[in-house]
């Protein structure tokens, strides 16, 4: 059997996250890594690719940042799980709490959804109501029922789990004005990115803040990608807006499995103990949650940004490289079909047919004719290592890869196209 056989052969998906299954590359992608190194992966067999997945975007800095590493393999010689809270525990919390300005507590978890079905906890908990309200245009929040019933993937969820999960429109305060209106003082709280693909218009994280408390909800901020990549203290430091709970991941341990649920005291100290004779939140309870090679990875993380512009550098090269890649698409005179936008810290590319219509097929051929020369670009996460030799061999291999996408448009997809179209994760049948 090859690989990605063996892989569907023991593990349901092939693989641990449904975003890095087969069906969402074309056919000609290495279907498995063995290792990978700053801004490369490598297969088994020693083929080398330049990476724009890094690792779902967990990775920052780059793979094997012997910094982070070291930090990490010492706090594994000292144990890295202790029967009760570790020194690095509590460091890496104080940490935390001092780099972010709008938190006074953070609990630790190994996952991002274990801590935004956490915060959803803690706002019912807090305000003694049921609905959530989530961001309809951001794509994922948690592996959780209340958040996958409400896509197309309910089987295995009963109703009752989803149907307390409403949606509003990102930029469209209206959408969530109505929402308050149809659900007077039923609303918990309201979830949502600070931004994913272009900035928040006309004020409207703070006008979402102001309709929660106007109406005793509580405003979360997801930051798992805004997190590490906007801004060192968080998008909503970016944007200038204080949250009453926020989540963090990925980048912030720079690939360790590190995720956090942080906020304001009022709030967090709902899942404390301290506090005699008060009901209590059974929050969150994970074995793994403060495995201290992960927190010892976390500090050294901060530090490393602090000492390096981590983040700058990453708006840097994202600004060269929508540039780049933009030009080569006006050199074939494809720019209505191939565009690469967003916000410069996280672009993404936009693939369409020659009917200027969303293209999955389009997507796939473009990804499958970078790969063939090297580069993996399922989506596009900047970070420290790549640099301008990463961004000359992007964009060599980007002009090859448009050439096939320019025949494409005249000749049809199918003709260019290896193997099947890749797939939305969240869709009804396989």
């Amino acid at each position: 059997m090859n690989y990605s056989e063996r892989l569907n052969d023991v593990i349901p998906g092939g693989c641990h996250t449904y975003s890095r299954g087969d069906d969402q590359y074309p056919s000609n992608a290495p279907q498995i890594f063995e290792k990978g190194k700053g801004a490369y992966l490598y297969t088994p067999k020693g083929e080398k690719f330049l990476d724009y997945g890094m690792a779902l975007r967990a990775v920052t800095l780059g793979y094997g940042e012997e910094n982070v590493a070291n930090a990490a393999i010492e706090q594994i010689w000292k144990g890295n799980n202790l029967t009760r809270a570790s020194l690095v525990e509590l460091e890496a919390a104080e940490a935390f709490v001092d780099l972010i300005p709008s938190i006074d507590m953070v609990k630790f978890a190994k996952n991002g959804s274990t801590v935004t079905s956490a915060a959803i906890k803690m706002a019912r908990a807090y305000t003694g109501r049921k609905y959530i309200v989530r961001c309809f245009d951001h794509p994922f929040f948690s592996y959780d029922d209340w958040f996958i019933g409400d896509t197309p993937l309910t089987r295995g969820i009963p109703q009752e789990h989803y149907a307390l999960t409403l949606n509003f429109k990102y930029n469209d305060i209206t959408s969530l004005k109505g929402l308050f209106e149809k659900y007077p003082n039923q609303i918990a709280g309201v979830i949502l990115e600070p931004a994913t693909s272009s900035h928040p218009i006309d004020n409207f994280l703070h006008k979402v803040k102001e309709l929660c408390h106007k109406n005793g909800a509580l405003f979360i901020l997801d930051e798992m990608i805004t997190g590490f990549r906007w801004h060192l203290q968080g998008a909503q430091v970016y944007y200038d807006v204080d949250p009453d709970l926020c989540t963090f991941g990925k980048g912030m341990a720079n690939g360790f499995s590190v995720a956090a649920l942080a906020g304001k005291r009022e709030f967090m100290r709902i899942g404390g103990i301290k506090e005699e004779g008060s009901e209590r939140v059974f929050l969150t309870s994970t074995t793994h949650g403060a495995e201290m090679c992960g927190l010892g990875a976390l500090i050294r993380t901060i530090q490393f940004y602090k000492e390096n512009n981590v983040v700058e550098h990453m708006w840097n090269y994202g600004r060269k490289l929508i540039r780049g890649m933009n030009e080569i698409a006006k050199e074939f005179s494809i720019s209505e079909c191939f565009e690469v936008g967003g916000i410069e810290c996280s672009p993404n590319y936009i693939t369409r047919d020659a009917n200027k219509n969303i293209s999955l097929a389009f997507r796939t051929l473009f990804s499958q004719e970078m790969i063939r020369n090297g580069v993996l670009m399922p989506w596009i996460a900047v970070s420290y290592s790549h640099t301008d030799v990463e961004l000359e061999k992007t964009l060599e291999v980007t002009r090859e890869a448009l050439k096939v996408y320019s025949k494409a448009l005249n000749d049809g997809v199918e003709k260019h196209l290896q193997g099947a179209v890749i797939k939305p994760v969240f869709r009804k049948y396989n």
